[in-house]
């Protein structure tokens, strides 16, 4: 076991951990901007860490264009998808007071 495997290790443990933090927030909060942010900022930094763990097991150019596809991919569409949820949120609580 090398270097790059003890790397790799750790990365994907703290990866695993960020992801199930993320799950028990999901969980425990209940208002939307909470929701949203237990559901972007952990989740992504998760992801990033286990490509990084994936890209220490073999690195190569090979391995490290589509890994980062990905986490371009995931940055992109996780911000979109808070956005998208706080407009639909903000436009619900506007239903109810009578404004247009």
């Amino acid at each position: 076991m090398n270097a790059l495997d003890v790397a790799a290790a750790v990365c994907l443990l703290l990866g695993a951990l960020l992801a199930l933090s993320a799950g028990l927030g999901m969980v425990r909060f209940r208002a939307t901007l909470d929701l949203m942010h237990v559901a972007t900022k952990p989740q992504v930094l998760s992801v990033l860490l286990v490509l990084l763990a994936m890209w220490l097991r073999e690195p190569t150019w090979a391995m490290a264009g589509p890994l980062v596809i990905v986490a371009v991919a995931q940055i992109i569409t996780v911000s979109v998808a808070a956005y998208v949820v706080a407009r639909a949120d903000h436009r619900r609580s506007d239903t109810g007071s009578g404004s247009s």
